[in-house]
């Protein structure tokens, strides 16, 4: 029977009560903050009159009109920040792969590429066709770098499958160009995308990607008691009366959902899938019950505070939020890979 080979191994499958509230309302506190913060920070600072005036929708001034813009893009980090954090712990639930993550697994980059393709070879311009299409490449993607993944002895191991994401993504971001290149017409609107930013975020585009998000966390949160049992090995999983093949399509359907419609809205962020999920599993344990909703939490204060940070450090211009949290996540993925005792979830 094998459990998470990892110092998280010696904790238990969930922590105290007491604990577990004490982080969750940690937890909301901190995205409280976060999101107040979004609203208020940016190439201008505002007061506290102007952000109520500017959520009840009052434009009259200039602070107002900010804040009034700023409530959309804060919403939809918020979303894409749990969405992305949840897709990642499913993820690492099914492959049982420390550091499994849309990016590094090169799920982004598979919806990233069909979206490409999508829009300068086929003219798609809605963006319920550009989220079908990217949830597609996703999955394509995720299938093909499982598959890679699995060959030789010791099948899908933790490394391997971070080796093949990664060939993946760079030689899906090597087509992505050629795709662009011609097309400069686009090209500009593209390489603003493809880093990554929630600066274009509107009510439109969260509810058009509203639908395809919740079916994304219904599915993931469904699958959370079935990952428990993957957690002890296939052969015990199966034991316990699991289906496991069928449990690990169901489960990594809900990660693909959530990954192809964040990245379509947004376009590839990386990183918050890797570091949310291993936070959590410190906080509150192993359970994927607990740890779903944590991640949700965690995810959208990670991806909402980078994006405030992105805003106030180069003012008044920004930086996006992908490279913010690509800035924190590259040296936490050096240190899993560094761990020598992490082998497999």
């Amino acid at each position: 029977m094998t459990l998470l080979d990892t110092p998280d191994a010696a904790a238990p499958l969930r922590r105290p009560a007491r604990i577990r509230l004490l982080w969750f309302v940690v937890s909301l506190i901190v995205l409280g903050l976060a999101l107040l913060s979004s609203v208020a920070f940016g190439s201008r600072i505002v007061g506290w009159d102007a952000i109520v005036d500017g959520v009840s929708g009052l434009t009259d001034t200039i602070d107002q009109a900010a804040v009034y813009k700023r409530v959309p893009r804060t919403v939809l980090a918020a979303i894409v920040g749990a969405a992305l954090a949840v897709s990642g712990t499913v993820m690492q639930g099914v492959t049982r792969n420390p550091l499994a993550d849309p990016g590094i697994l090169g799920v982004n980059m598979g919806a990233s590429l069909a979206v490409v393709v999508g829009m300068t070879m086929f003219g798609l311009t809605t963006a319920v066709n550009t989220i079908w299409v990217a949830i597609l490449g996703a999955a394509i993607s995720a299938v093909f770098v499982y598959l890679v993944g699995s060959l030789g002895r010791g099948g899908a191991t933790p490394l391997k499958l971070a080796l093949a994401g990664t060939a993946t993504s760079a030689a899906l971001a090597s087509l992505i160009i050629a795709v662009i290149l011609p097309r400069a017409d686009v090209s500009e609107q593209f390489r603003s995308w493809q880093i990554g930013g929630v600066g274009g975020g509107s009510w439109d585009n969260i509810r058009q990607a509203g639908p395809f998000l919740l079916a994304g966390f219904v599915i993931s949160w469904l699958s959370a008691r079935s990952l428990n049992s993957l957690a002890l090995g296939d052969d015990l999983a199966a034991g316990l009366g699991e289906r496991v093949a069928l449990v690990r399509g169901i489960s990594a359907a809900g990660a693909v959902l959530l990954c192809g419609a964040a990245t379509a809205v947004t376009g590839p962020i990386m990183f918050v899938g890797l570091i949310v999920p291993h936070v959590c599993r410190l906080l509150v344990g192993l359970d994927h019950r607990l740890l779903m909703p944590f991640a949700a939490l965690l995810g959208a204060s990670l991806l909402t505070v980078s994006d405030v940070v992105g805003r106030v450090v180069d003012r008044p211009s920004e930086i996006d939020v992908g490279i913010i949290t690509a800035l924190i996540g590259a040296p936490f993925f050096i240190y899993i890979v560094r761990r020598q005792k992490v082998r497999e979830l």
